[in-house]
Formats: structure tokens, sequence, C-alpha cells
């Protein structure tokens, strides 16, 4: 901590006494100055007069290869910036739980001021969460809940029913009353993409009841194996009137099919990684769910850097909204997409308007159901 000395700039003459005395309260000074830093840095409990400069947190998402885990990141990173903390990122190479766990109880020993993860294994998180709960390192989840038995209270994610309502809504545009709607599902069993395919199962049940829902298939999420599943289900279901999924992946693999056999499917998929923006922009996908990765990424941040300097960390569920990118907007995501300054600046005013009232988005994590 930097310690202001005015005695010698003012020229003041002091008797023998009094310039003992000052420098006696000086030396006081620095050293309370630095005791006040140690623990502070140690500990997040006493978190109040730390200084940003000091403040180390981490991100932790499930793997380098897809673009929705990136969009958390920088936005985690982002938010670090914007507070003047220090964040460090880490991923495996290719989804991998226990890899990722690794590398999660690493940032909990490193980056003291707490930690933003998202994973698409919480379970076999139980452990390492409560070990870093236990330590007073603070956990914010993002995309995926705390899993059952986690001592983790607080979470960044949407409502996946209303993701997939929304897309589905926006594709009965396009769909016939008769037909056969295939649905893939890229790690079958993770609650926010079940919760989207639900969402856009109510929707064509309820609007379109005589299409037949094949489905959901697991399709994987990884690039090469996404495009080997759909490559399959396509021969399967030549004549389906639509594909729909809930990933990453699914409308980059979809796109290239279509390509590839000169064809044109209705497809409708989540996400916005930069081919399936491509895919909506040229009309091979007719319309993405957009679950605002980035905003996830930035509020998980900036709630833990601001818990850092002082403020209670919030408990519950935090819902950052989201959107949909259609051929009517495809050219502003793009745009928004091209670099860290357009997302921010696209996403500012709805960052602005969450932080200055947490409470209007904050709900128990019983509401998650």
């Amino acid at each position: 901590m930097p310690t202001r000395q005015s005695g010698g700039n003012r020229r003041r003459r002091f008797s023998a006494l009094t310039g003992m005395v000052v420098v006696v309260l000086l030396a006081l000074g620095i050293s309370a100055c630095g005791s006040s830093n140690s623990t502070n840095s140690s500990s997040s409990t006493s978190a109040s007069t730390t200084s940003s400069s000091s403040i180390k947190l981490a991100v932790v998402t499930a793997s380098t290869t897809q673009n929705a885990f990136q969009e958390m990141a920088d936005g985690a990173e982002a938010a670090a910036e914007h507070e003047g903390v220090s964040m460090t990122s880490s991923a495996p190479n290719g989804v991998n739980p226990t890899q990722e766990v690794s590398q999660f109880e690493a940032a909990a020993h490193t980056a003291k001021n707490g930690v933003a993860v998202m994973t698409t294994a919480p379970e076999d998180f139980v452990r390492a969460y409560n070990q870093a709960v236990e330590e007073k390192v603070p956990v914010v989840t993002m995309d995926a809940p705390p899993p059952t038995g986690s001592k983790v209270t607080t979470y960044v994610g949407n409502n996946n029913v209303a993701v997939g309502e929304g897309l589905a809504t926006y594709m009965l545009k396009k769909l016939p009353k008769t037909g056969e709607v295939v649905i893939g599902n890229d790690i079958p069993g993770l609650i926010l993409l079940e919760l989207r395919i639900k969402g856009m199962e109510a929707v064509l049940k309820k609007e379109r009841p005589g299409l037949k829902i094949a489905g959901p298939y697991s399709v994987g999420s990884e690039p090469a194996e996404n495009y080997d599943h759909w490559s399959n289900l396509v021969k399967a279901h030549p004549n389906a009137v639509a594909y729909l999924a809930p990933g990453d992946q699914d409308a980059v693999s979809l796109y290239r099919i279509q390509k590839q056999n000169s064809v044109h499917y209705l497809v409708g998929a989540c996400d916005v990684d930069p081919i399936a923006l491509e895919a909506v922009k040229d009309g091979y996908v007719y319309a993405l769910g957009d679950p605002y990765h980035y905003m996830k990424g930035y509020i998980a941040g900036t709630l833990l850097a601001q818990h850092a300097k002082g403020k209670p960390l919030p408990e519950g569920w935090w819902n950052p909204g989201q959107g949909i990118v259609t051929s009517e907007n495809i050219d502003e995501i793009i745009k928004r997409e091209s670099s860290p300054a357009n997302k921010y600046a696209f996403f500012e005013p709805l960052i602005k308007k969450e932080l200055a009232d947490p409470s209007a988005y904050l709900k128990p994590l019983s509401a998650l159901g």
C-alpha cells in the first residue's frame, strides 16, 4: 500500500521530539497497512479493504472446442477487466469432466477471491465445490445449476424452458401442420439442454399437434461426433419437415451437411457459434436461440469481483435473459460477435440495468424445479 509522506514536501520545522513522534507513527502506519493487506489477500471474509490489484479470480469452462463455453469465459474476463481485478481462464481441450474438476481445484487454490465455473457434468463437481466453499473460496456456477448436495448457493443461468419455447415459437412460421420433426440432444441428462427440449416440445404439441416428434436422439457435443450423428439422422429421416436441437454444434453440423448435399432443411438450434451465424445469414438455419452466454460470464465475474471488494455475494438464481437470432437481426448479431468491444457495447445497457437492481433478476434456487 503506498504511503503518503506529506511532511517533507511542506518544509515544516518540527522539534526533535515532534519529529521522533511522527517517524514512529508513520512506521506504525506502514506496518499496520502491510498487515491488513496480508490478511485480506488470504481471506474472502475480510475483503472489504482488499485493493482491486490484489484480487485474484478464475473462470473454468467445459472445453476450448465450443463457442458457447468461450462466450462465458469472454464475459467473465471482460467483467474482471472493468472491475480492475485479475482473472485466469482454463478449460480442457475437449469435454473432459475429470480434467475440468482438476482445473477447478487448481483454480480454487490460486484464485482465493472466487471462481466462476461452467461444466457439462455438474454432478462430478460436488466434492470439489464443497471443498472450495469450506475453504471460504466463493463459487458461482454458470449455465448449469449447482448439483444436488452442493454447498454452492449462487447460479447465473437462463430459464432454459423459455429458450426452447422462444425458438419453437419462431419456427412455427415455417412449420407445416403435419410431418415429422427430428430433435437431437447434445448431452442427454444435462438439465439445461433437457429443459430447452422441454420448451420446444411443449410449443410443438400445443400449436402443431399433428406433427410427429422423433427423438430426442443423442447427437454428441464435440464437433466431429455431432456431425457424424446428424449425418446418420438425416439419412434415417430424409423427409423430416424440420430438425431441431438445443446445443452449440447442431447448427454447425446441419449447415455443413446441407451444403455438402446441396439441399435445404428447416433447421432451428441454439447458441451463436460463428459458423452457425453464417448459416443463418446464408439461409441454411432458420433461427437460433441465443442464451446470452456472454452475459452469464459477465454477471458471474462482476458478482465475484464486487464480493471481493466487500459486497455480499447474492444467493439464488440470476437469470440474465435470452434472445433469438433470425434473418431479421443476423447482421446486428454478427457485428456483436466480431470483437470483444462490440460484445460489451451490445450488452452494456442490459448489464447496467441488471446490476442496478439485482433483486429483479434473482430467484431462489428452488425455483429451478
